[in-house]
């Protein structure tokens, strides 16, 4: 089903299609899955595993496993097997959630660049080459950061200039 887009992409004459999922416009000819689950093995994991992590249930779970841990340390005489239990199962716990998250984080990360991306690409008088500062080079980049840099305190002087030409003078009162 196609229709017309809302707003600047509608005056352009694009056409989009709805997704009957959750009614996300894309551009027409953009081949998107009919969920929006991650492609592959491990993106589902990761996707899956993060999903369940930050959710309450997760957490309590992992007290009452501390909880139960230190509770049968006595019956253990806190034993070196019984620290190790505990030392063991965090840090594989810890090892692989790393990857996970770095793994969410990346995937948020590009997503998110893609809608700046598609703002700034959208915007009149904005620097197309914006769109694709992640992909510069780490000099390219830092120069970029210090010509905005300088750009940003220009406007802000402008700005402090036009405030205090406007201010009465306090001299005179």
């Amino acid at each position: 089903m196609s229709i017309r887009a809302p707003s600047h992409t509608a005056a352009r004459g694009d056409r989009v299609k709805q997704l009957p999922l959750n009614r996300t416009l894309v551009p027409t000819g953009v081949e998107v899955a009919e969920t929006h689950a991650p492609q592959g093995w491990f993106a589902t994991f990761a996707y899956e595993t993060a999903r369940f992590s930050g959710r309450p249930a997760s957490f309590l779970t992992a007290l009452a496993l501390i909880i139960v841990w230190a509770v049968t340390g006595p019956l253990f005489n806190y034993s070196d097997t019984w620290q190790l239990v505990i030392n063991t199962a965090t840090t594989i716990v810890t090892f692989l959630m790393v990857f996970l998250i770095q793994n969410t984080q990346n995937r948020d990360t590009l997503a998110l660049q893609v809608k700046l991306a598609e703002l700034i690409i959208a915007m009149r008088g904005a620097e197309n080459r914006l769109a694709i500062a992640e992909d510069m080079c780490d000099a390219d980049l830092e120069a970029l950061h210090e010509e905005y840099r300088k750009r940003a305190e220009a406007a802000r002087d402008s700005l402090s200039r036009r405030r205090t030409a406007g201010e009465p003078n306090q001299a005179k009162l």
